[in-house]
């Protein structure tokens, strides 16, 4: 998987987390740098140990997936990729922009891991293309801890309106790269 890929990746994955993180910035009636770092540091977090789990499930079944590692890499790419888009076409009940800003950890931890989720998956599409992990997680888990550090003060600045479409781009990044792995394992590309 090349460094080009990888940051696509990485930055799909973030867009959940940034999403979440607008939604933390809509909440604030003042400018909170502490926690908006620390929220950042949450998703960054969860976002890179996230899938270096995905890598060792999916490392502890190489022998099985190995013939067919391109299908399983579209398959998870597509399917988190068009999670992603359901989701921010669909709309979202639970609307955090009228709420007041908190740093409740639990809370954090629970918005950490609905947003890491995908990002599971995506380390089981690391171990079938015998992806660097170290490298990845680390790409992933700063690209995340950024992307979510803006999305605090973009949220707290701009208000919602990126928030859907930051998502549907993260869910179309996720999509075109799980067709480029199927095409370069079928042999078309």
């Amino acid at each position: 998987m090349s460094i080009t890929e990888l940051l696509l990746i990485s930055v799909g994955l973030a867009m959940d987390a940034f999403a979440v993180s607008v939604c933390k910035g809509l909440s604030m009636k003042k400018l909170n740098l502490k926690g908006g770092i620390i929220t950042a540091l949450f998703f960054g977090v969860f976002q890179g140990v996230m899938p270096a789990i995905g890598y060792f499930l999916g490392s502890r079944f190489d022998d099985v997936i190995s013939s067919f590692s391109h299908w399983v890499s579209f398959g998870l790419l597509a399917f988190i990729g068009g999670k992603m888009i359901f989701e921010a076409v669909k709309g979202d009940d639970d609307d955090e922009s009228g709420k007041e800003y908190s740093l409740d950890i639990k809370e954090l931890v629970l918005l950490a891991v609905a947003t890491s989720i995908d990002a599971l998956a995506v380390g089981i599409v690391f171990a079938a293309e015998k992806t660097d992990l170290f490298f990845s997680v680390i790409m992933i888990g700063v690209i995340t801890f950024a992307l979510s550090l803006a999305g605090v003060f973009i949220g707290h600045r701009f208000g919602s309106k990126y928030e859907k479409g930051a998502e549907i781009v993260g869910g179309l990044i996720l999509i075109g790269i799980g067709v480029k792995l199927l095409l370069e394992g079928l042999g078309v590309i």
